[in-house]
C-alpha cells in the first residue's frame, strides 16, 4: 500500500475534529456541525473547479459527521467523483465513503459499479484491492450480478498478485453468503482448490474461508480438497515456530490457518486414500502430543493459540468417529480440562465431551470422568457450566450409572439455578424411564421429583408417570402404596395430588386390605387436600371420587354427600358443578353392573414417542435431536425406555411385542387346563395346518402366530411376584448336548419361530423375538404323553464366558406338566457383548418314575440381534473400503446345499437379520447387506456381499465388520444356510 505523504494530512480536518471535541455541550456540538455542513454544502456548490484535495477533506468530514450520527444528504456525487482519481489516498476516501454511506438501492450504484470495473481492469493491484473490499461492504446484490463472474477470473489469474488473490477470495466469500445463487459453478472452482499450495499464507487462510463456504453446498466439486488440505495442514503441525515467522503467533504457527483447514476437513468423511488418511492421523496425534508439552509461553495469547487448534483437532476427531485410539486420547485430554482454572476451558471440555458420550468407542473413557462431572455440577459459580455438567451426566448416563446420575441430580435440583431447573426436571424423568430396570426405582424417583421441585415438573412428567403406570400391571400396586404415602406428608405439591388422584382412583384397590390405607382413609386423605387446589386437579378429584365408587361401595355414602355439597352442585366454575351434577346422579341412578361398566379400568395408553423427550427437544431447539436420542441411543436400553410408549392390548397385561420394557418384569406363565383326552398328541402349534386336537389348546393362529400374550395372572400379586434366577447348574451337573443340537441350531439362525425338538414324549416349541439388543423368547412344552410329567426343571446355562456375554433371565414353570398339556416358559434374554456359543437348555423331569434329561442349544445367536441398517451404495463402499483391514474381513466359497432359488436367499439373508440394499452392487445377481450388532457394551457394523454361481452351484460370501471375531462367527452361521 502507497505512503501517505505529509501534504496528506488534512489540517482542516483535525481542526473540526478538535472543535468538536472541545464542545462543552450538545447543543455546542451540534451548532458546530450545522456550521459546517454548511460551509461544504457551499463548496460543493460554489466552486466547481473544487480540486481533489479539498474534496477529499470534505467527504472526511461528511463521514466524521455521519459517524458521529448525524444524518448525511448531500456530497455522494463528490465521492464518486473521487474514484476516477490516480490518488490512492483520494480514490481510498471515495470508496470508504461509498462502503459507509451508499445504500445499496441508491441510483449511484451504477455510476459506481463503472468505476469499480476501471479498477478491476487496471491491473493496479492496489486499486484493485481497493474496489474488491467495496464490493465486499457493499455486497448488494446488483453488484454481485455485476461482478460475479469477474472475481473468480481475478481469483484463479496466474498474473494475480498475493494481496488481489486474497482479496478476491474474500470478496467472492462475502457475495456468496449474501446470494449463493450469483457465484457460478465452473472450471475455476477446480483451480481455486489448488490454492492450498500457494507459498502465501494469507492466500492460503483466505482461500480454505472460501473453500469451506462453497463445499457445503457443492461438496462433489471440492473433493479433492482433502489431500491438499492435509498436506498443508501436515506442514504446518510439523513446522517449528521459526518456520513460519511471519504467520506465528506466540510461538503457535499459522493458528488460524490450522483452525480453518480442521473446520475444512470436517465438511467431508474420513479420506479414502490410506495414505493421506495416515498423514492425517499423524497430524491429528502431534497436535495432541503437542498439548502435553509445557507451554512455551506464560501469556494468555499463546494457551488460547494452542487450545484452539486443539479443540478444533477433537472436534474433527469425533466427527470422524472412526479412530478408538484418537478417541480416548482426546476425552483423556478434555479430561485434563475439566480441572482447569480457566471457566471457559471447563465449558468447552464439558462440551466435547457430551459429543464424545455419543461415540461407542469413547463412551467408557467418558464415564470414567463422572466424578469430577458431578464435583463440577454441585462446586461451579459459573450457572452455564453448570448447565454443560448435566448436559454431560445426561449424556453419559447408561444402565450401570443410571441411579447414581439420576440421583445426584435430583440432589442438585433442590439449589439448581431457577433457569435451568425444567431442564433438569425433564432430563431426569427421561433417565428414570429409559433405563429403569426396577420399575419401583422409577416411581420413586418421579415422586422425589414432584416433591423437590414440584413447580417445574411440567405436565408432560406427570402423564407419562401414569401412562406407564397404567401399562404396567407390575408396579401398580407398589405405586399405588407409595403415592398413598406421599400424600400425607404436610406440604404437598399439587403435581403430587393429581398423580395421587389418578392412581388410587385406578388402582387404590391394591392397597385397600391394609387398615391404614383403607378406602375411608384413601378418601379423607385426598378430600383434604381439596380445597387447596386449583380447578383443573379439584375436577381430577371429583373423577377419583365417582371411581372409589365403583372400586369401594362403603365410600358410596361419604362422597355422595361431598357432591350434593352446595359449594359442588352451585360452584361458580361451570365445569366442577357439571362433573358433580353428572357424578352424583350417575351414583344414584345407575346399576352396579352398570357403574362398573362406565367406571372401569383405564386401558393401556397407545404406543408412541415419549412426550417428555419431544418436550425436551423443544427446549434445547431445532438442532438438539441428535444430541438427545440419536446422537447415542444406549443399546441396553429397551424400547420403552428408549421413549416409546407400549400399545394397548385386549388384556391387563401388555403383549410382549408392544412391551419390550417388560422384557425384565413379565408376569409368570400360568399353565393351560390339561385336556380331556389324556392319550392324545401334543398339537403342533407351528404347523400351517389347522389343529389336530382343539382341546388340547389354543390354534396356531390364535396362539402362537398371533401377537404374542403372556397369559394374565392369577392375582394381583402376583404382578409383584420375583422372577426365577437364571442360575447354571454346577458342571457336575451338565450333560453334553444332544447329537443333533448343532443341526437344530441351524434350523433357527434365519428364523424365529417353530420346533426346537421332538420326540415320543416330548416337543419343544420356540417363538422369540429381539429388538436392539434385547430379546423375548417362549418356550412351549408339550407332553405328548397321557402320564403327568415329574419335578419338571428347564435351565438355562450359560458354558465358558457366557455368563458375562449374554444375561438370560427366566420364569418358573410349573413343577407338574399334565399329560397332553403345554406349559410355557418366558425367557428374557440382553446380549452384553458379542458372542460365539449359544446357551444351552437343560430340560429334567420324571417320566412314570424314570428320570428324563436332555441337553439343547438354545437358538440364541449373535445375529439375533441385528439392527437393519439402509445406506446408500456411495455409504456402502465408503464403508466397505474403511473395513479394510485383512482381520476384519471373513470370506468363504462354499457348494450349495441346497437349490439356488434367489428369493429363498433374499428370504434367509433378510431372517438373517441384515437389510438388503438394492443397486448397490454393479452385478444384479449378487446380494448386499448391511446392519449393526447391537450389544450394551458396543455396536459392531457389518457389511455383507453374497455372489451366487449358478453354473457351479456354489456361493462366495464376504462379509467385513469393525470385529475379527464377529466377522468369522457370523461368516460361519450365514455359510450353512445355503
Amino acid at each position: 500500500m502507497p505512503a501517505v505523504s505529509k501534504g496528506d494530512g488534512m489540517r482542516g480536518l483535525a481542526v473540526f475534529i478538535s472543535d468538536i471535541r472541545n464542545c462543552k455541550s450538545k447543543e455546542a456540538e451540534i451548532k458546530r456541525i450545522n456550521k459546517e455542513l454548511a460551509n461544504i454544502r457551499s463548496k460543493f456548490k460554489g466552486d466547481k473547479a473544487l480540486d481533489g484535495y479539498s474534496k477529499k477533506k470534505y467527504v472526511c468530514k461528511l463521514l466524521f459527521i455521519f459517524l458521529l450520527g448525524h444524518d448525511i444528504d448531500f456530497g455522494h456525487m463528490e465521492a464518486v467523483n473521487l474514484l476516477s482519481s490516480n490518488k490512492y489516498t483520494e480514490k481510498q476516501i471515495g470508496y470508504l465513503f461509498i462502503s459507509v454511506l451508499v445504500n445499496s438501492n441508491s441510483e449511484l450504484i451504477r455510476l459506481i459499479n463503472n468505476a469499480i470495473k476501471n479498477d478491476l481492469a487496471s491491473r493496479n493491484p492496489t486499486f484493485m484491492c481497493l474496489a474488491l473490499h467495496c464490493i465486499a461492504n457493499v455486497g448488494s446484490r446488483e453488484m454481485g450480478e455485476a461482478f460475479a463472474a469477474d472475481i473468480p477470473r481475478i481469483l484463479v489469474a496466474g498474473d494475480s498478485m498475493d494481496s488481489v488473490k486474497q482479496s478476491a477470495a474474500l470478496c467472492l466469500l462475502r457475495l456468496y453468503k449474501a446470494s449463493p445463487d450469483l457465484v457460478p459453478m465452473g472450471e475455476w472452482t477446480a483451480r481455486v482448490v489448488h490454492l492450498l499450495n500457494d507459498q502465501h499464507m494469507g492466500v492460503v487462510t483466505a482461500a480454505v474461508s472460501l473453500i469451506t463456504c462453497l463445499c457445503k453446498k457443492n461438496p462433489d466439486d471440492f473433493k479433492t480438497c482433502i489431500s491438499l488440505a492435509v498436506s498443508r495442514l501436515s506442514r504446518i503441525v510439523s513446522s517449528a515456530s521459526t518456520d513460519l515467522q511471519d504467520y506465528t503467533y506466540y510461538f503457535v504457527p499459522a493458528p488460524w490457518l490450522s483452525v480453518k483447514l480442521l473446520r475444512l476437513l470436517q465438511c467431508y468423511p474420513p479420506p479414502e486414500d490410506a495414505a493421506v488418511k495416515g498423514r492425517l492421523v499423524e497430524c491429528l496425534e502431534t497436535v495432541l502430543n503437542k498439548a502435553q508439552e509445557p507451554p512455551k509461553s506464560k501469556k494468555v495469547q499463546h494457551s488460547n493459540a494452542k487450545n484452539a487448534i486443539l479443540f478444533e483437532t477433537i472436534s474433527l476427531i469425533i466427527h470422524y468417529d472412526s479412530e478408538p485410539n484418537l478417541l480416548v486420547r482426546a476425552c483423556n485430554q478434555l479430561g485434563q480440562f475439566l480441572q482447569h482454572r480457566e471457566t471457559n476451558l471447563r465449558y468447552l471440555a464439558l462440551e466435547s465431551m457430551c459429543t464424545l458420550a455419543s461415540s461407542e468407542f469413547s463412551h467408557e473413557a467418558v464415564k470414567t470422568h463422572i466424578d469430577t462431572v458431578i464435583n463440577a455440577l454441585k462446586t461451579e459459580r459459573d450457572v452455564s457450566v453448570r448447565q454443560r455438567a448435566a448436559d454431560l451426566l445426561y449424556a453419559m448416563c447408561d444402565r450401570s450409572n443410571a441411579k447414581q446420575i439420576v440421583s445426584e441430580m435430583l440432589r442438585y435440583l433442590e439449589t439448581a439455578d431457577y433457569a435451568i431447573r425444567e431442564e433438569i426436571v425433564l432430563k431426569v424423568a427421561i433417565l428414570a424411564e429409559k433405563y429403569a430396570v426396577d420399575y419401583s426405582w422409577y416411581v420413586d424417583t418421579i415422586l422425589n421429583l414432584i416433591r423437590i421441585a414440584g413447580d417445574y415438573v411440567s405436565e408432560e412428567v406427570w402423564y407419562r408417570v401414569l401412562q406407564i403406570v397404567t401399562n404396567r400391571d407390575d408396579v401398580q400396586g407398589y405405586a399405588a402404596k407409595t403415592v398413598f404415602e406421599a400424600l400425607q406428608a404436610p406440604a404437598c405439591h399439587e403435581n403430587m395430588v393429581k398423580v395421587g388422584g389418578y392412581i388410587l382412583g385406578e388402582f387404590g384397590n391394591l392397597i385397600a386390605g391394609d387398615p391404614r390405607s383403607s378406602p375411608p382413609v384413601q378418601f379423607s386423605l385426598l378430600h383434604s387436600k381439596f380445597h387447596l387446589c386449583s380447578v383443573a386437579t379439584r375436577a381430577l378429584l371429583l373423577s377419583t371420587y365417582i371411581k372409589f365408587i365403583n372400586l369401594f361401595p362403603e365410600t358410596k355414602a361419604t362422597i355422595q354427600g361431598v357432591l350434593r355439597a352446595g359449594s359442588q352442585l352451585r360452584n361458580a366454575d361451570v365445569e366442577l358443578q357439571q362433573r358433580a351434577v353428572e357424578y352424583l346422579t350417575l351414583s344414584s341412578v345407575a346399576s352396579t353392573d352398570v357403574l362398573a361398566t362406565v367406571l372401569e379400568e383405564m386401558p393401556p395408553f397407545p404406543e408412541r414417542e415419549s412426550s417428555i423427550l419431544a418436550k425436551l427437544k423443544r427446549k434445547k431447539g431445532p438442532g438438539a435431536g441428535s444430541a438427545l436420542d440419536d446422537g447415542r441411543r444406549d443399546p441396553s436400553s429397551n424400547d420403552i425406555n428408549g421413549g416409546v410408549e407400549p400399545t394397548p392390548s385386549t388384556v391387563s397385561t401388555p403383549s410382549p411385542s408392544a412391551d419390550l420394557l417388560g422384557l425384565r418384569a413379565a408376569p409368570p406363565p400360568v399353565a393351560p387346563p390339561a385336556a380331556a383326552g389324556a392319550g392324545n398328541l401334543l398339537v403342533d402349534v407351528f404347523s400351517d395346518g389347522p389343529a389336530a386336537q382343539p382341546s388340547l389348546g389354543p390354534t396356531p393362529e390364535e396362539a402362537f402366530l398371533s401377537e404374542l400374550e403372556p397369559p394374565a395372572p392369577e392375582s394381583p400379586m402376583a404382578l409383584l411376584a420375583d422372577p426365577a434366577p437364571a442360575a447354571d447348574p454346577g458342571a457336575e451337573d451338565i450333560s453334553p448336548p444332544i447329537p443333533e443340537a448343532d443341526e437344530l441350531l441351524n434350523k433357527f439362525v434365519c428364523k424365529n419361530n417353530g420346533v426346537l425338538f421332538e420326540n415320543q414324549l416330548l416337543q419343544i416349541g420356540v417363538k422369540s423375538e429381539f429388538r436392539q439388543n434385547l430379546g423375548r423368547m417362549y418356550l412351549f412344552y408339550g407332553n405328548k404323553t397321557s402320564v403327568q410329567f415329574q419335578n419338571f426343571s428347564p435351565t438355562v446355562i450359560h458354558p465358558g464366558e457366557l455368563q458375562t456375554q449374554l444375561a438370560v433371565q427366566t420364569k418358573r414353570v410349573a413343577a407338574q406338566v399334565d399329560g397332553g398339556a403345554q406349559v410355557q416358559q418366558v425367557l428374557n434374554i440382553e446380549c452384553l457383548r458379542d458372542f460365539l456359543t449359544p446357551p444351552l437348555l437343560s430340560v429334567r423331569f420324571r417320566y412314570g418314575g424314570t428320570p428324563q434329561a436332555l441337553t439343547l442349544k438354545l437358538p440364541v445367536t449373535v445375529n439375533k440381534f441385528f439392527q437393519p441398517t439402509e445406506m446408500t451404495a456411495q455409504d456402502f463402499f465408503q464403508r466397505w473400503k474403511q473395513l479394510s483391514l485383512p482381520q476384519q474381513e471373513a470370506q468363504k466359497i462354499f457348494k450349495a446345499n441346497h437349490p439356488m432359488d434367489a428369493e429363498v436367499t433374499k428370504a434367509k439373508l433378510l431372517g438373517f437379520g441384515s437389510a438388503l440394499l438394492d443397486n448397490v452392487d454393479p452385478n444384479p445377481e449378487n446380494f448386499v447387506g448391511a446392519g449393526i450388532i447391537q450389544t450394551k457394551a458396543l455396536q459392531v457394523g457389518c457389511l455383507l456381499r453374497l455372489e451366487p454361481n449358478a453354473q457351479a452351484q456354489m456361493y462366495r460370501l464376504t462379509l467385513r465388520t469393525s470385529k475379527e471375531t464377529v466377522s468369522r462367527h457370523l461368516c460361519e452361521l450365514l455359510a450353512q444356510q445355503f
